[in-house]
C-alpha cells in the first residue's frame, strides 16, 4: 500500500447501479389472481442488483462501495441504515430531487423455487457521467456496472479507460459489467469491460440455447484480453477466458431450496471477490456457483457469512 493518507487504505470494489426497497412475501403456493391468501412471512430488504452485490462482497470480506440514486424520505432512510449495517461505503450516492426511491414487491415461493418481482418505476434519474466524474478513481481496484443507462455508462467507462492509460499497471482498475436485460442499447457495453457477465435471458434472446454456444457466439463482441461469464441457473455457469478456452462449473444446489431472490447478484459478487483477489477464472467460477447455491438455501443474505466455512 503506497502513498499517504487515503492510500494506506485497501482499495475498494465499486458497484454502480440500482438500489431499491424489496418488500418480500414468502408464500406456500403462488397466489391465484383475485384471491385472498396469507403469506408465511414478510420482510423489507434492500434490493437492486448492484446493491445486492455490495452486500455479498461485504459479507465475503471485500471492502466495497455503492454508487446509485436515492431520493430522501423514509424508504431512503431504511436503505441508508442497511448499507451502514453492512459496512458499505455510500459516499458516492447521487441524491435526486425528482422521482422516488424505487420499490419492488417480491413473491418468493420455496415449493416451486420461483421468485416473482414487480418493480415500480418511479422515474428516478440514473447516475450520470457528471456524477461519476466526481469519483476519486484512485480509491478503487475494480468497478462493476449493472447495465442500465448504457449511453452514460459508456462515458463513465471511458473515464476509467483514460485513468488506466495514465496509470502504471499495478494501479489500473478492472472493469466489469452485467448485461442482464435483453435490451439492444445494453449490447454496446460488451467491448468496454475486462469481465462481462451475460445472463441466460440475454443469451436466449440473441438466439443461443446453451451457455457454451452463447460464449462462443458472443466472444467476438469482447475487446482483446477480456473474459465472459454466463450463469445458467441449475446448470451452473460457464466462462470463456482471454485465450478462448471454455470453462464450466456445475451448480451446487442447497439441500432445501428456500430463496432464489438475488442469487444472480450473489454469483456475480462471489466471482468478482475471487478475481479481485488474484484467483484463477476457473476457481472464481466454481466459488461463484457454490456461494450462489448456498444463498438459495436461506432467506436473505446473513447466512452467507455463517456458512462460509462450508463453501
Amino acid at each position: 500500500m503506497e502513498g499517504q493518507g487515503e492510500h494506506h487504505k485497501p482499495k475498494k470494489i465499486l458497484c454502480v447501479g440500482l438500489v431499491c426497497l424489496d418488500i418480500i412475501s414468502v408464500v406456500d403456493a403462488f397466489p391465484q389472481e383475485d384471491s385472498d391468501s396469507r403469506c408465511v412471512s414478510q420482510r423489507w430488504q434492500r434490493g437492486g442488483n448492484a446493491s445486492n452485490s455490495c452486500t455479498v462482497l461485504s459479507l465475503l470480506g471485500s471492502p466495497c462501495a455503492f454508487m446509485g440514486s436515492l431520493c430522501a424520505g423514509p424508504v431512503a432512510s431504511f436503505i441508508v441504515d442497511d448499507f451502514s449495517r453492512r459496512s458499505i461505503d455510500i459516499s458516492r450516492l447521487a441524491w435526486q430531487t425528482t422521482g422516488q426511491t424505487p420499490s419492488a414487491c417480491c413473491v418468493v415461493c420455496p415449493s416451486s423455487g420461483s421468485r416473482t418481482v414487480l418493480l415500480a418505476d418511479t422515474n428516478i434519474p440514473d447516475v450520470t457521467c457528471e456524477d461519476f466524474s466526481a469519483v476519486d478513481l484512485s480509491a478503487f481496484k475494480w468497478i462493476h456496472w449493472e447495465g442500465r443507462n448504457a449511453d452514460e455508462q459508456l462515458k463513465m467507462m471511458a473515464e476509467v479507460a483514460r485513468y488506466n492509460a495514465a496509470s502504471p499497471p499495478q494501479h489500473r482498475i478492472v472493469v466489469s459489467v452485467e448485461i442482464e436485460k435483453p435490451r439492444e442499447k445494453l449490447y454496446q457495453l460488451f467491448p468496454h469491460a475486462d469481465v462481462v457477465f451475460v445472463s441466460k435471458d440475454v443469451a436466449r434472446h440473441l438466439g443461443f440455447h446453451t451457455p457454451q454456444s452463447a460464449l462462443q457466439g458472443l466472444r467476438g463482441r469482447l475487446r482483446a484480453g477480456a473474459v465472459m461469464i454466463c450463469p445458467w441457473a441449475e446448470k451452473g455457469a460457464d466462462a470463456v477466458d482471454a485465450d478462448g478456452t471454455l470453462l464450466h462449473s456445475d451448480a451446487f444446489p442447497p439441500e432445501r431450496l428456500l430463496d432464489t431472490l438475488g442469487a444472480g447478484d450473489t454469483f456475480n459478487a462471489a466471482v468478482i471477490h475471487k478475481l479481485a483477489n488474484g484467483c484463477r477464472l476457473q476457481d472464481a467460477l466454481t466459488f461463484g456457483c457454490r456461494v450462489a447455491g448456498t444463498k438459495c438455501g436461506f432467506h436473505g443474505y446473513d447466512g452467507i457469512a455463517d456458512k462460509l466455512t462450508q463453501v
